[in-house]
């Protein structure tokens, strides 16, 4: 993370008067004592800058400011430093103490919304002040964007802290540039750079789930993407791709076949070719590959008895060989030969506590945008619980995962670093 280029980072700027706990909340939420803190005000002299990951945003780099109505003989120059971090900022965040809003907090709400940066309010020390009227807070500023906490309380109780911080991961997420989150691309980079048009080839099964007269969201997506890397793309039906492959004068530069066939499509690709599935290119896509790998990599160890959360982001009428509801299930107890409990979901219903659960499978999110599929996959790391998607879910229990999973070998890698640590220890394949 510390490589990543400064520019690249999302910048949070953290500004307030002297004293409204600016430096505490910076080190609530990094962990680590990265500003002093003192009751005397004016104890943060420059902005002080602090980098890590903050996931699932990713690399971010926080901009503690002096405050803004320092009136100390170097006031001024401090200012001046605090309004430059303003304008470096990519989100602002404002401290302030629980029925106070003076000239400067206004000033600097106004100057935010001027450079139209997103604005989150910080009402800190609600342990020492009854909570204020909401009236007494602009109307311009949506409730939504406004956190009630105690720094001090918080310090003392690691579960309250825990709360915090994933509410404020909550909000930076919901106001973050779209810049910030620009997905990669879906395959386009997985192609040779410099080659004069590459090929690729697309197995799309035409079954009962194919919507009539069209095909999938996804597919019509790689499809796209191709051609905005000039290259070409070819789609077949699974039964008409071996003989197609015969048809090539050249060699395909990848495949991508729909994760229901993935074990004959592996079969049916030489090991030269790369391969992958359209679901698993949604996992990089719309969410984090490497962790939803080291999920799939979970299935070794599920127990019996244990519950599992298949999760679908739309909603539609379960047809009789349903992915989500019939097949998955059906696979997953044939393949650990283990009595597995499956729960499902649909549409924007998703479980608050996923304690129960052992293990959550998610459909490709080709409804959800990024911001919505990252605060999925992150309520179920901070709730310790190992998440997947379909695709990589079913190369796993087709027996197929190390293949499909060969173009992305930071996700391979960590799909081997959960697998074989689970082998290890005399666990089933």
């Amino acid at each position: 993370m510390n490589e990543t280029p400064k520019a690249l980072r999302l910048h949070i700027g953290i500004f307030g008067r002297t004293n409204t706990g600016k430096s505490s909340f910076v080190n609530l939420i990094t962990g680590q004592s990265i500003s002093i803190v003192s009751p005397v005000a004016g104890t943060t002299t420059d902005v002080v800058r602090k980098s890590m990951e903050l996931l699932p945003v990713g690399p971010v780099t926080f901009l503690d400011t002096a405050g803004i109505n320092d009136d100390s003989g170097l006031g001024e120059l401090r200012i001046g430093r605090t309004k430059e971090a303003l304008t470096s900022s990519d989100i602002a965040v404002l401290v302030i103490e629980p029925g106070v809003w003076t000239d400067y907090e206004a000033a600097l709400a106004a100057e935010a919304e001027k450079q139209n940066t997103p604005l989150i309010l910080v009402v800190n020390k609600s342990d020492m002040t009854p909570p204020e009227n909401a009236a007494e807070l602009p109307e311009t500023l949506p409730a939504d964007r406004i956190m009630r906490i105690s720094c001090a309380t918080a310090e003392q109780n690691p579960a309250e802290r825990e709360a915090i911080i994933q509410d404020f991961k909550k909000l930076i997420l919901t106001v973050c540039p779209d810049d910030f989150l620009e997905p990669p691309a879906i395959l386009g980079d997985l192609l040779p750079a410099g080659k004069d048009t590459p090929h690729v080839v697309l197995i799309v099964p035409i079954d009962t789930q194919a919507p009539k007269g069209r095909i999938i969201l996804p597919q019509v997506q790689a499809i796209r993407d191709t051609l905005d890397f000039n290259a070409a793309s070819t789609v077949v039906k699974e039964n008409g791709y071996p003989v197609f492959l015969t048809k090539l004068a050249e060699k395909p530069d990848l495949v991508v076949c729909d994760s229901q066939v993935a074990r004959k499509m592996v079969v049916d690709t030489p090991d030269d070719i790369a391969c992958t599935t359209f679901s698993i290119l949604f996992s990089r896509y719309k969410g984090d590959i490497t962790l939803m790998a080291e999920g799939g990599a979970a299935i070794h160890r599920l127990k019996d008895g244990d519950r599992v959360l298949i999760s679908e982001a739309c909603t539609h009428h379960p047809l009789l060989d349903d992915i989500g509801r019939i097949k998955i299930p059906k696979w997953l107890r044939e393949f650990t030969g283990l009595d597995i409990a499956c729960v499902h979901t649909a549409g924007k219903e998703y479980p608050t506590d996923l304690s129960q659960f052992a293990l959550i499978i998610h459909c490709g999110a080709c409804t959800l945008t990024r911001r919505e599929t990252l605060w999925r996959i992150e309520q179920a790391r901070v709730a310790g619980i190992p998440v997947t998607n379909y695709g990589i879910a079913i190369s796993v229990l087709q027996g197929v995962a190390e293949r499909t999973l060969s173009p992305f070998p930071e996700a391979l890698a960590a799909y081997h670093a959960v697998k074989d640590r689970r082998t290890a220890k005399g666990a089933p394949e």
